[in-house]
């Protein structure tokens, strides 16, 4: 072949080369483009087209509880009586976690859900795409079809009626992208029994230096190695199920930081420290374990093998001898006294529990009139009918005054302990904890992330437990590693507000916008190599 033939062969390859890599240039933007929905932000219609059909789908998270299936499937049906156009298609998972990955993969396919149950810290992460999720306001306040509006064809709540701090956890920047669904608390579910034979006397409210307290004596054996408060070879004093409500709750108990509204990552502070120190100290005796470390605390409460189990109010029916899903073989049972108390406080005299519970947010889609058809169908699920029902199944409370000050919900409530399914006492105490300390509750900030700094506070506490049963030591240089691992898994220090820096910051670039940056350069390389070798065979020729 002649150097000008091959010069000229080199060149075609080097061009194709270059539109290749244009073409993927291309690809990325609209795959950029498509991921972020960038579509309209949704209005409000003047008046809703009655007369089409139209199908909506809807996401739920579910445990296998098939009475609340049962729920769903009877809110589903009649809401459909009163709406006979709109078909509504239900999709059950078995955790959060699922429906959120499901969700992230789904906006960049725009086949998002219609409706979803989750969490805020999740929404935040959906609304990195363009108008994915939609505002909620201008339904709220819609005169016809809002909240209480004139042509909702059932009676759901006004916005007054829903508990105004549940309804601020969907606050997201200055606007509702979500309406509470339920909401629970922590509570810790104690062996009264048992605290008393050690010596002690149960308080109304539980101190942090109490737990300790009771736990540590509770360690103590019998000359055969049996702890002597249970007669087992088995016994962890103090369970906690959920470490990141744990270390986010003791935080704010102290007033020290955690994150700020922005998004700025406060976490790593001396209290944390202090609280991790005082973690390995009780681990390191046996008196405090986790739930991912040694298993559910309702189990070994339920078989004498725990005196202080921290759960969810949601776990209530899982708790105590009579519980109606002790989940043990009844050889293992043990009988005791239960009671239920809020979380431990540092201050009694000023309470902090944290808040929590799904909320529903509706997605953003093309058709205008297939959004308001989703927001009736949410807002249905505020009615009384579905709120009592679906509370009564766990220790939920309704998010409504108009359904906790039902006759019915009151008088659910009145029955606590006439049986052990319905109105077994523990779910019921569990709920009125909340009920009762609704102004005490707190959220932390939602915001692209805060689902990772939530899992990083939880994993501060289960690294130091793992350690110390690895006898390793926890000192300042232990925490110092630990810190910088943490930063380092959850990638906190690439989060929008950063440690301490700017606030203004908009955070890591999606993952679509890394390609197609990383796209750009290599074309433009491309591009580069081409001209070179063109200037190159000019000179030549």
């Amino acid at each position: 072949m002649s150097m000008k033939k091959l010069c000229n062969t080199r060149t075609r390859a080097v061009r194709s080369l270059s539109a290749l890599l244009l073409a993927l240039v291309c690809v990325a933007i609209l795959s950029a483009c498509h991921g972020s929905q960038g579509q309209a932000a949704f209005e409000v219609p003047e008046e809703w087209d009655a007369g089409r059909n139209y199908e909506i789908t809807f996401w739920a998270k579910n445990d296998t509880n098939k009475t609340q299936t049962k729920i769903y499937e009877k809110a589903i049906a009649d809401f459909e009586a009163l709406y006979p156009n709109v078909t509504v298609n239900m999709r059950l998972y078995t955790d959060y976690g699922k429906i959120y990955n499901d969700v992230i993969t789904n906006i960049a396919t725009n086949t998002t859900p219609n409706v979803c149950i989750t969490y805020p810290d999740h929404i935040a992460t959906y609304m990195t795409g363009v108008n994915t999720v939609v505002s909620l306001d201008g339904l709220f306040d819609d005169a016809k079809y809002g909240l209480g509006g004139s042509e909702v064809r059932f009676e759901g709540p006004t916005k007054d009626e829903i508990i105004p701090e549940f309804l601020s956890e969907c606050v997201l920047g200055e606007e509702h992208y979500a309406i509470p669904y339920m909401r629970s608390t922590e509570i810790c579910y104690v062996n009264k029994t048992y605290v008393e034979k050690l010596g002690f006397e149960l308080p109304d409210v539980l101190t942090w230096d109490f737990i300790w307290e009771v736990s540590e004596a509770a360690t103590a054996k019998n000359a055969d190695g049996t702890y002597a408060v249970n007669g087992q070879k088995v016994l962890i004093p103090f369970i906690d199920k959920s470490t990141d409500n744990m270390m986010i709750q003791m935080l704010r108990q102290r007033g020290a930081g955690y994150s700020t509204d922005d998004g700025q990552i406060e976490i790593f502070n001396d209290d944390t420290r202090e609280i991790l120190q005082t973690v390995a100290e009780h681990a390191k005796t046996g008196a405090f374990s986790t739930f991912k470390i040694s298993g559910y605390p309702a189990n070994f409460l339920n078989a004498g093998q725990c005196i202080f189990a921290i759960d969810s109010s949601a776990g209530a029916t899982w708790m105590g001898s009579e519980a109606p899903l002790v989940d043990i073989a009844p050889d293992k049972l043990v009988q005791f006294e239960t009671a239920v108390r809020m979380v431990p406080q540092y201050d009694v005299d000023n309470p902090k529990m944290i808040s929590q519970g799904p909320s529903i947010c509706i997605f953003n889609k093309t058709d205008p009139q297939e959004v308001l058809a989703s927001w009736l169908f949410a807002q249905y699920l505020l009615t009384n009918d579905v709120q009592i029902a679906y509370a009564q199944t766990e220790g939920y409370a309704p998010v409504t005054s108009k359904a906790q000050d039902s006759a019915e919900y009151q008088d659910y409530l009145s029955h606590a302990g006439e049986d052990n399914d319905i109105h077994y006492n523990v779910k019921i105490e569990a709920t009125e904890v909340l009920l009762e300390n609704a102004e005490n509750t707190f959220v932390t900030p939602v915001f692209n992330g805060s689902a990772s700094l939530r899992d990083a506070s939880g994993q501060l506490i289960e690294n130091v437990a793992k350690s110390v049963r690895r006898k390793e030591t926890i000192d300042d240089a232990y925490l110092d590693a630990l810190f910088d691992d943490v930063l380092a898994l959850y990638h906190l220090d690439q989060l929008g507000g950063g440690m301490g820096g700017d606030s203004e910051s908009l955070g890591p670039l999606p993952r679509a916008s890394k390609i197609l940056i990383g796209t750009l350069i290599v074309a433009w390389i491309g591009i580069a190599a081409v001209a070179l070798h063109d200037e190159m065979a000019k000179r030549k020729g």
